[in-house]
């Protein structure tokens, strides 16, 4: 197996991308990596940690998408940007998926345009993992498509209920539809003339969920449009962040606490780590031919290379053929 990674992709790329691929080698049993970007960069990131170790070649690219690009223009004018070539790579069978923590939108278009959707799928959509009290919820979209339709919600729950069968192992995935309450009265249009769409699907449909039974694992997919998918995300994020500086801050104010604090210091590792988005990898973009993995931008190197490590299982797991299956009975 080959996985494509875009070296100039993220906010400290490329070392942090080059430092990532390497500390991944380990858990990919003898998958071959490609970093995607220019050369004389990703070189000199790898001369400082001692050179690129057998199973990593360089591809070069001679351009880079910006974050504040807008998608359409690097489409049209960065041709040879390192995440065009990624998906160039996958598209061509030279790789068997790629990885990015570069411009979600640039990388959700290449891959759209270029690899384009499987059989039967209508929009494509970035499925995340969030923590919950009884593992993981997956909420699909997370900012790919903000202008859904009730087709377009259905699909991501068919999509992400296959992913999570064969990456997570779970049997019957329950899936819900994001609401702002669970009376069959509330919500848009769009959340009510989807809800008629899943009931009658032979998916494990649960129902509506509100925002926080994200977190209390109701569900094991959770169903929105990418805008509101996105901003859930983000205020998570920012929400776990502040949490744990208050948290830091009052356990510091007197002995006592110090001391209290150093007691509980595993067990405020363990749900560190739960939170952390660097320990989850990449979001899968389910929907695109192909498997393409997103990464968040401020990826250090452990994120880079968990995200490496799921792009390969989702490759091996063949998530995209039982997709179709579940869109083409």
């Amino acid at each position: 197996m080959r996985i494509a990674v875009d070296a100039m992709g993220g906010d400290d790329a490329p070392g942090v991308v080059v430092e990532g691929a390497i500390e991944s080698l380990p858990s990919l049993g003898g998958c071959d990596l490609i970093l995607v970007g220019m050369r004389d960069q990703i070189e000199e990131a790898a001369h400082v940690l001692g050179g690129l170790p057998p199973h990593i070649e360089v591809v070069h690219a001679s351009q880079v998408v910006l974050m504040d690009d807008k998608p359409t223009e690097a489409l049209r004018r960065k041709r040879d940007s390192s995440i065009a070539r990624c998906v160039d790579l996958v598209a061509e069978g030279e790789a068997d998926a790629l990885v990015s923590a570069g411009n979600t939108g640039a990388v959700v278009a290449h891959a759209t345009l270029r690899l384009r959707l499987l059989e039967g799928v209508k929009r494509a959509g970035i499925a995340v993992d969030m923590p919950s009290l009884t593992g993981y919820t997956l909420v699909i979209d997370a900012g790919a498509n903000v202008k859904c339709t009730p087709e377009h919600l259905y699909q991501y729950g068919v999509m992400a209920s296959a992913y999570a069968k064969d990456v997570y192992g779970r049997k019957h995935p329950k899936v819900g539809l994001l609401n702002i309450g669970e009376e069959e009265t509330k919500g848009t249009a769009l959340v009510r003339q989807a809800d008629d769409l899943f009931e009658n699907s032979s998916l494990n449909y649960i129902g509506y969920v509100e925002g926080r039974d994200v977190f209390t694992g109701v569900a094991d997919v959770v169903v929105c449009e990418g805008f509101v998918g996105n901003v859930l995300l983000k205020v998570s994020e920012g929400v776990a962040e502040a949490i744990f500086t208050m948290l830091k801050q009052a356990l510091q104010r007197t002995l006592r606490r110090r001391i209290g604090a150093r007691l509980v210091e595993y067990g405020l590792r363990e749900l560190a780590a739960k939170v952390d988005h660097s320990e989850h990898g990449g979001a899968p973009l389910l929907g695109v031919n192909g498997t393409c993995m997103i990464a968040h931008g401020g990826s250090n190197s452990r994120a880079i290379a968990n995200a490496i490590r799921c792009a390969a299982e989702a490759a091996a797991y063949r998530v995209n053929e039982h997709i179709v299956a579940g869109l083409n009975p």
